[in-house]
């Protein structure tokens, strides 16, 4: 029965190779100097804004905040795109990898569906807050950051993700588009389990950890517990197909 398992692993192909695309919150295009003056001057603009009120009020309030969130992060689509870079560190923060392997009890056909439901994810994947789907590639994702609460601006984060790669039953293999509030890529494979057993889940989840001060408080979402998060989701992912349950 040993040699049957090894070779129906043996027919597993490659995991894709998909990386996170550096970009938004895993990319620093400013420059300290410009950050400094950012932070200082959207601040100011924003205070100004607030105490000034009205339509008018709102508008300098929010422009403030985006010239702050420029300097606090780093990261300036509008130089993005005009291939403006004026930062000192030019290298790439590390990917972190995440790897489950999980059996599950039921019909490949059955797992595959329920999980290509994205909207299902946050029944069971606590580390989300909601999946919207956009349209059949595309689709909106929410999450808390863990300990910032109190702050509204830095409550959540959010991203959108597109399926780059989709066989039925079989793969899915998705990556977050550029801009992403964090970077991330990733497949799930679906096989059949050796000995009719159900269904073999490989899951691997790529994560861009951001720089900057806002991915000082975001980081708390990428530290190695989020790992033991990931492995419990997977598992709760298995006890809801099995017994139609989550437990808390």
């Amino acid at each position: 029965m040993a040699k049957k398992h090894k070779q129906s692993k043996a027919k597993l192909p490659a995991m894709a190779q998909v990386e996170p695309i550096p970009s938004g919150s895993s990319k620093i295009n400013v420059g300290d100097s410009e950050r400094v003056l950012s932070v200082a001057g959207g601040a100011l603009l924003a205070t100004i804004g607030i105490r000034q009120g009205g339509f008018g009020g709102i508008l300098l309030a929010v422009l403030g905040s985006t010239i702050a969130y420029r300097g606090v992060s780093g990261y300036c689509p509008v130089s993005d795109m005009m291939g403006r870079d004026t930062s000192e560190a030019k290298t790439q923060t590390d990917v972190i990898e995440i790897a489950q392997v999980v059996t599950i009890n039921k019909p490949r056909a059955e797992v595959y569906q329920y999980w290509r439901q994205l909207e299902n994810l946050p029944t069971f994947m606590t580390h989300l807050q909601s999946v919207t789907q956009i349209d059949e590639k595309r689709s909106h994702w929410v999450a808390p950051v863990p300990g910032t609460e109190k702050f509204e601006s830095f409550g959540n984060i959010e991203w959108d993700a597109e399926i780059t790669e989709e066989v039925e039953n079989s793969r899915l293999v998705w990556r977050s588009v550029p801009g992403a509030s964090i970077d991330n890529a990733g497949e799930v494979r679906f096989t059949d389990a050796p000995q009719g057993r159900g269904t073999e889940l490989h899951a691997v989840i790529k994560y861009r950890p951001p720089q900057g001060v806002i991915g000082e408080l975001v980081s708390k979402l990428l530290n190695p517990a989020f790992k033991s998060m990931v492995e419990a989701d997977i598992r709760r992912f298995k006890r809801l197909l099995e017994t139609n349950s989550v437990p808390v």
